[in-house]
C-alpha cells in the first residue's frame, strides 16, 4: 500500500493513463468531468484498499477465533485508521504527493464500513446455522 502512495502513483501519473482511457470512453465529456471522474476512481481504490486491509486485519486479530467480537472489530478499525495516517504521513516527504485528513477520513470510514460488513454477514451466518437441523 506505500507503494501506491510514491510518485509513481500520483494523480499526474495516474492522470497519463486514466484520463486518455476516459476520453476515449466519453469523448463528448468535458476536462473538468473527466478529472472529477478521475479523481473519483482515486477515491474508489482508497476505499477498496482500506476496505480489503480492514477485513483482513479482523481475520488476523480473530484468528483462530471464530465468530465476531466487537473488540476484534475496533482493533481492526483502529489498525486500519492508525495505517491510514501513517500513509499520510509518508505521503510529506514524497515529491508530488501531500497529505490529507480527507484521504485519513475516507480509509477510515472504508474500513469501517468493511467491519459492518462483517458484522451482519457474520451474524447472518450464526443465526442460518442455529436455524439449521442438528445432526
Amino acid at each position: 500500500m506505500f507503494t501506491l502512495s510514491t510518485e509513481r502513483f500520483s494523480g499526474s501519473h495516474t492522470g497519463q493513463f486514466i484520463v486518455p482511457v476516459l476520453q476515449w470512453l466519453f469523448p463528448d465529456a468535458g476536462g473538468r468531468t473527466i478529472e472529477d471522474v478521475h479523481e473519483f476512481i482515486r477515491k474508489c481504490a482508497h476505499v477498496f484498499e482500506y476496505s480489503v486491509l480492514s477485513l483482513l486485519l479482523f481475520r488476523a486479530v480473530r484468528a483462530p477465533r471464530e465468530g465476531w467480537q466487537l473488540r476484534w472489530a475496533a482493533t481492526a478499525l483502529i489498525l486500519a485508521a492508525l495505517f491510514a495516517t501513517s500513509d499520510e504521513i509518508h505521503q510529506i516527504f514524497v515529491p508530488g504527493r501531500g497529505p490529507s485528513i480527507y484521504d485519513v477520513m475516507l480509509d477510515t470510514a472504508a474500513a469501517a464500513a468493511m467491519q459492518y460488513l462483517v458484522w451482519l454477514w457474520l451474524r447472518r451466518e450464526l443465526r442460518s446455522g442455529r436455524e439449521a437441523p442438528q445432526q
